[in-house]
């Protein structure tokens, strides 16, 4: 693939790094630096949600602009962002929602106004979605589910506002049928919110209890038990966005700088053969990575949703974060051990151990490599399982 600059694209490169630039947090209130940046390049013409199609406001980008953007933000100082309602919702409601659940959800969603989570995983539901248990019953009036059930796994389910939950509302047919999309607020009566504390010391997950939970039809995405369909729609814009190319590239590149600095005997880190070879092989899987990612953007931006591919950048991206994680820790040698305690050692080593303990979910959240696998065998391969 020719990812050879035009001058227009140079031109609009120039363009982002001063808005980067010109723009980032220097000092005082953060939150209000924050939301001023949105506006600021909401007024750029749809920067605050470069994702979007022109229709809903974004900036109707090619490829290669889409390209420079992750590469330029990837290495400047931005504000934090949440992916559940900005990159993961608002395309389910953008191609199954109805024009109300548009009016109603989307302008909140680019304003950054609500928090939403993500009810997928359940204890029993975890790689095997479709087996969830959750369920949501229609009242005999046919106004309102009432949903019962567990979700686990479930990401800042404790800052978030409302949720979008997988149910089942019927159990005839196969398992992937009989499921239904629904969204309701998390601050109302019967949700029971339960803090997972992660590997690497982190509040991030919850498990979250449904006891009797009124939500109203209306808040039905799309047709009833057809839930699945809008489903893996969100989870192939999702394990697009988990494979993170652009945040590893920086992240490479800061590991070489780290292992320069660490002596041995008359040279550096770096200059060991075994090391400068893991590193090496890292570089050519992640350009094998990012233009497999170049390939996404280009069938996106001819109208395509994401599709098998996006299965290979989960796994292969989720992959080179962990092995970048991983080379980190041995830069830091013993040091790394001392993670928990005062910092001791190279600068970075406290916080290296960390991202690898933190690293380990990278493979199993958002589909487990073993069900990526199993995605592109089947859709990219051909391969059926026997028998079929």
């Amino acid at each position: 693939m020719d990812i050879e600059l035009s001058p227009e694209d140079l031109s609009f490169q120039s363009e982002v790094r001063n808005f980067l630039k010109e723009n980032a947090y220097k000092q005082g209130d953060y939150n209000k630096w924050r939301l001023n940046w949105f506006k600021l390049a909401r007024a750029k013409g749809g920067w605050d949600i470069p994702k979007w199609p022109e229709k809903f406001g974004g900036p109707g980008w090619s490829p290669t602009q889409h390209y420079i953007w992750e590469k330029q933000t990837a290495v400047s100082v931005t504000p934090w962002d949440l992916p559940f309602g900005l990159s993961m919702l608002a395309p389910v409601l953008m191609n199954y929602g109805s024009q109300e659940q548009q009016d109603r959800f989307l302008p909140a969603i680019r304003d950054r106004k609500v928090n939403w989570c993500q009810g997928y995983s359940e204890p029993g539901a975890g790689s095997d979605l479709a087996n969830l248990k959750t369920k949501a019953q229609l009242t005999p009036d046919g106004k309102h589910y009432i949903v019962n059930g567990t979700k686990i796994w479930t990401t800042l389910a404790h800052i978030a506002d409302w949720i979008f939950c997988l149910v089942r509302t019927s159990d005839t047919g196969k398992k992937q049928e009989g499921i239904s999309f629904l969204l309701f607020p998390m601050k109302q009566t019967g949700i029971e919110v339960k803090p997972i504390i992660t590997l690497g010391g982190a509040h991030s997950v919850n498990m979250v209890h449904f006891t009797d939970v009124k939500v109203p039809v209306e808040n039905r995405v799309g047709e009833a038990d057809q839930g699945w369909t809008y489903a893996k729609g969100l989870l192939q814009h999702e394990r697009t966005g988990l494979a993170g190319i652009s945040r590893s590239l920086v992240a490479l590149e800061s590991l070489k700088e780290q292992a320069k600095g660490v002596k041995r005997g008359n040279g550096t880190l770096m200059d060991e053969p075994a090391f400068r070879t893991k590193v090496a092989e890292l570089e050519v899987d992640l350009m094998a990575t990012e233009f497999t990612e170049l390939r996404s953007l280009a069938a996106a931006a001819g109208g395509h949703n994401p599709g098998p591919e996006s299965s290979i950048l989960k796994l292969k991206g989720t992959e080179i974060q962990q092995r970048i994680q991983k080379l980190t820790v041995e830069a830091g040698g013993i040091y790394s051990a001392a993670w928990g305690a005062k910092p001791v050692g190279h600068s970075f080593a406290r916080a290296g151990m960390s991202g690898y303990l933190s690293s380990r979910a990278y493979t199993i959240y958002g589909g487990a490599s073993e069900v990526q696998k199993d995605v592109v065998a089947k859709n990219v391969l051909g391969i059926k399982k026997s028998g079929k």
